[in-house]
């Protein structure tokens, strides 16, 4: 994966939105040759992912916020090929092309196409809050070390980190239904263990305010409950 690339067209989908009033949030789709490369935006977070078939090869991602006419703040908390970029902060301006979501790097142009628009009950980044243990939930506190969740209107990535360290524990990503209490993920893409690629999983699911209820079997076959905060 490109980094740089992708990293410039995150900044450029952001900052087309603006000007068109319009933060662009949803997922977005690139592929060049045999490497699929998704893009997740919600209002506050953002993820970039690339990968073959049942291969993961990278990602990246963090937080946004814009910082004026046409531009974004971004603040890397992730990269699985530049460790060295956690903790960057960076203020970018870009323009919109022909009313397409296209970005130029080194001469190279990369286009996204839009996958969702970003809207449902789930849709919005998440972090894991509170976790049962011998039968009684356990909290999470915030700290450097965290799993994120985030979600569109139809894709989803996890992704354990360090914001301290830079270090990069593993993410598992695709798309995902919610309906009648039910939530399923459908994995495009697994970092420790591709063979899990193309896997069905489903839990039950309620979301109150701004905590979601998460229970089911992991892709392990383990019981889980868990408790997602926004």
């Amino acid at each position: 994966m490109k980094t740089f690339a992708l990293l410039i067209a995150f900044i450029c989908s952001f900052s087309l939105g603006l000007k068109a009033q319009d933060p662009l949030v949803g997922a977005w789709k690139s592929t060049s040759g045999e490497v699929n490369s998704v893009l997740l935006i919600t209002p506050a977070y953002f993820s970039i992912t690339a990968y073959h078939e049942k291969n993961f090869i990278a990602t990246l991602g963090g937080t946004w916020k814009p910082a004026g006419e046409g531009q974004v703040d971004i603040l890397i908390e992730f990269n699985t090929e530049e460790k060295s970029q956690v903790g960057q902060q960076s203020t970018t301006q870009v323009a919109m092309e022909k009313g397409r979501l296209t970005t130029t790097n080194n001469g190279e142009k990369t286009e996204w196409t839009r996958i969702d628009e970003g809207k449902g009950p789930l849709a919005g980044n998440w972090r894991i809050s509170a976790r049962e243990m011998d039968g009684k939930m356990n909290p999470i506190k915030p700290g450097a070390r965290k799993t994120v969740k985030i979600l569109t209107g139809k894709r989803f990535q996890w992704v354990a980190i360090n914001t301290a360290t830079g270090e990069f524990f593993g993410t598992g990503g695709g798309t995902y239904t919610f309906e009648n209490g039910t939530y399923t993920e459908n994995i495009d893409f697994f970092s420790r263990d591709s063979s899990r690629v193309g896997a069905s999983l489903s839990f039950k699911g309620k979301v109150a305010g701004n905590n979601w209820d998460h229970s089911g079997l992991s892709s392990k076959g383990d019981p889980i409950h868990e408790v997602w905060s926004k």
